[in-house]
């Protein structure tokens, strides 16, 4: 099983009503909620933990995980809020009005971390889950933790508007980085992590550091990989693109899901993945992703789709 571990919340995403009318229409979303849904859609083993809301919302939360396949037997419920973020589209890129105070997602603590069971072979981490207190310590326990024996990958998918506490936040991120075998990342991603530089000398650093797999994502132009043995390129399918919410997370998801696919998802493995499996993994990322931006909100694809086009 690969575990998805961070937020899980509702968007508030804008439409118009039958008047005419700008309205908002409640969908369920967070960044590591939407790499879940497309593991499960792509025929990935797959669960999810974080902290639900014992409300209607938390309901749909996990009924939507429920019809991609995602297991949610580790999460816990809790007699609190669900966060909600309300998002405005400008050109097709997402901004967020955010309420996340007191939340069952938010006040998820080290307490409430699951034993893991001994069919976890991977765990991803990311998102906004990552900044905030407690939840974002309880977040790099687990996976500092579960990277003793299981394949770790990150994707802080960084939003400066989210961090209070940046020194903390840098610090976490650090430690994360530390545990981490894959990494996947934009270059705006990569220059607020490290600083003025050269994107490539950036990435020669993470595996100096012991990062197995660099993801470079690139919007249009596509994503590559880098290992110690070299730098694999795969460019983004042209299609006409809607929004880019959850493109990133879907990418995520294929990727992660053709690594399982390929009996690849394994520490030994990763860390000598070769160019081929590579390229096979971030051309699923890719595609999946590809159709994620064709259509409007978080929507990944399901393996049939991709398998028909």
């Amino acid at each position: 099983m690969i575990l998805c571990a961070g937020e899980a919340l509702i968007d508030m995403l804008p439409r118009q009503s039958t008047l005419g009318e700008d309205a908002y229409a409640p969908y369920a979303g967070g960044a590591v909620f939407n790499t879940a849904i497309a593991l499960g859609r792509l025929g990935a083993d797959v669960g999810f933990f974080s902290g639900f809301s014992a409300d209607f919302f938390g309901e749909l939360l996990k009924s939507k995980l429920a019809e991609s396949h995602v297991d949610t037997g580790l999460a816990v419920t809790a007699e609190r809020p669900c966060t909600v973020a309300f998002v405005k589209l400008v050109d097709g890129h997402a901004t967020y009005a955010f309420y996340d105070e007191n939340t069952a997602g938010r006040m998820l603590t080290e307490d409430d971390l699951p034993a893991l069971p001994d069919n976890v072979e991977a765990v991803f981490c990311g998102g906004i889950s990552l900044p905030v207190e407690p939840c974002g310590a309880a977040y790099e326990t687990l996976f500092v933790t579960a990277s003793e024996r299981c394949v770790t990958m990150i994707d802080p998918n960084i939003r400066p508007g989210f961090i209070r506490d940046e020194a903390r936040y840098r610090a976490r991120i650090e430690h994360m980085l530390a545990h981490a075998d894959i990494v996947k990342l934009s270059d705006e991603d990569l220059l607020w992590l490290m600083g003025e530089g050269e994107i490539d000398g950036h990435i020669a650093t993470l595996l100096d550091k012991g990062v197995k797999i660099v993801c470079l994502t690139m919007g249009a132009e596509g994503v590559k990989g880098v290992t110690k043995r070299g730098t694999t390129f795969v460019p983004s399918e042209k299609v006409d693109v809607v929004d880019t919410v959850g493109a990133g997370d879907t990418f995520n998801g294929g990727f992660l899901a053709g690594l399982q696919r390929m009996g690849k998802l394994t520490k030994t493995a990763v860390a000598d993945l070769d160019d081929n499996s590579l390229r096979a993994a971030l051309t699923l990322g890719a595609q999946a992703a590809a159709v994620t931006v064709s259509r409007a909100g978080a929507n990944p694809p399901w393996s049939h789709e991709l398998e028909a086009k």
